[in-house]
C-alpha cells in the first residue's frame, strides 16, 4: 500500500520558497544527496499542488530540467490539486477534491511513495489523516521569509518519530513518520 510523504527542502528558518513562491535559492543547493537519489526510485506517483506545479522552477533555464519533477530524475503519473481542474494529459492528472486525488495517487503508487509536492497539500493531507512521513533536507541557508514548511494558524501539535537523521554534501536529512 502506497504511503503519503511530503520531501522537501527548507531553509534553516523554516521556509520552502522564498516570498512570492521564489524557488530560485534551491539552486544552488541542489547537490548530489545519496538519500534523495535513492528516494527517487520509490516514489511511483506525485501529489501536487497547483500553485507549485504553475510555480517557480529552479531549474529555470536549464533546458533538460526545467518544468520536470526532480529536474527530470523522475518520471510518472502527477495528480495536480486544483480548484479549477483543466484537461488532463496522459501523465498529469488535474483534480478538484483531496479525497479522490489521494486515492487516485496512492492507486498509480502502488507499494511505492506518493511524493506530496506543495506546502498548502501537505498541510490538507496532514489535517486529514493522510500524511504517513516527512522528510526534510534542511539547506544552509537563512531565506528570513516565504512559504512555511507548515503553516498552521492557531498551531497544532503534531508528533513526529524520528525514523533517519544523515548528511549529505550541502544538506541534513531528517527523516520522520506522523505518529497517530
Amino acid at each position: 500500500m502506497a504511503r503519503m510523504l511530503y520531501a522537501v527542502t527548507m531553509s534553516l528558518d523554516g521556509f520552502i520558497a522564498g516570498p512570492g513562491g521564489d524557488m530560485s535559492w534551491l539552486t544552488e543547493h541542489l547537490g548530489p544527496n545519496p538519500m534523495v537519489d535513492e528516494l527517487i526510485h520509490d516514489i511511483g506517483a506525485l501529489l501536487v499542488g497547483n500553485r507549485t506545479f504553475g510555480g517557480d522552477d529552479p531549474y529555470k533555464g536549464v533546458e533538460a530540467k526545467e518544468g520536470k519533477p526532480f529536474g527530470g530524475g523522475w518520471d510518472g503519473p502527477q495528480f495536480v490539486l486544483s480548484h479549477h481542474p483543466r484537461a488532463s494529459t496522459p501523465d498529469i492528472t488535474f483534480m478538484a477534491d483531496l479525497g479522490s486525488a489521494v486515492v487516485a495517487a496512492k492507486a498509480a503508487a502502488g507499494d511505492r511513495y506518493v511524493n506530496i509536492l506543495g506546502a498548502d497539500v501537505a498541510r490538507q493531507c496532514l489535517e486529514a489523516g493522510e500524511l504517513d512521513e516527512v522528510l526534510v533536507l534542511i539547506a544552509p541557508v537563512l531565506l528570513g521569509d516565504g512559504v512555511r514548511l507548515f503553516d498552521h494558524p492557531g498551531g497544532t501539535n503534531v508528533r513526529l518519530e524520528r525514523l533517519s537523521l544523515t548528511e549529505a554534501p550541502g544538506a541534513t536529512n531528517l527523516w520522520f513518520r506522523v505518529v497517530r
